[in-house]
């Protein structure tokens, strides 16, 4: 959970407001699509290293879900050790978002990179974990066509950042 420098990256313009609303809308249509089919997730350690299958509907469901959620907190501060919802710090963004769809999952990205099913890079879906760095020590929901919502660092609020400004470590869908 310690902070990161990234690299500076434009974040305003036509193009990543259009992306914002898109992703935004598309997280909020899958969520409400599955709802009435999406039973509890329990957030367990999973064991198996085999990716998820694609059919997972439940738990894209709920990761779509807080997503959305998240997505609402975009441009709050981030402050070490908080978790909304006022401020966040990377793994504080997932306990709250996760906690708004009812799932329970502890503020450190080290212990939340061992839960849920693993997700290869290729078969990433809006909503899922992404960890970073070696060892794990950032977390964003993956916010679809290769960006990441996340609190990154002192002085930076909550924003989408490309996938590929941080050194990936491994992927899990709750």
């Amino acid at each position: 959970m310690a902070p990161h420098r990234l690299e500076d990256r434009p974040e305003t313009g036509p193009s990543h407001k259009r992306y914002f609303v898109r992703a935004a809308l598309t997280a909020t249509a899958m969520a409400a699509a599955m709802a009435a089919t999406a039973g509890p997730v329990l957030a367990s350690t999973a064991t198996a290293a085999t990716p998820a299958p694609a059919s997972a509907t439940a738990q894209a469901g709920k990761g779509a879900a807080a997503l959305a959620r998240a997505l609402t907190q975009r441009g709050k501060p981030y402050v070490w050790g908080a978790a909304g919802p006022n401020a966040y710090d990377c793994s504080g963004l997932v306990v709250w978002a996760f906690k708004q769809v009812g799932v329970a999952l502890p503020h450190s990205s080290r212990l939340q990179s061992g839960i849920g099913t693993p997700v290869s890079r290729a078969a990433l879906q809006p909503g899922d974990l992404v960890f970073f760095y070696s060892p794990v020590s950032h977390v964003g929901i993956y916010a679809g066509g290769g960006n990441v919502l996340h609190a990154s660092q002192p002085g930076q609020p909550v924003k989408i950042s490309p996938l590929a400004s941080m050194p990936f470590h491994n992927a899990r869908r709750i």
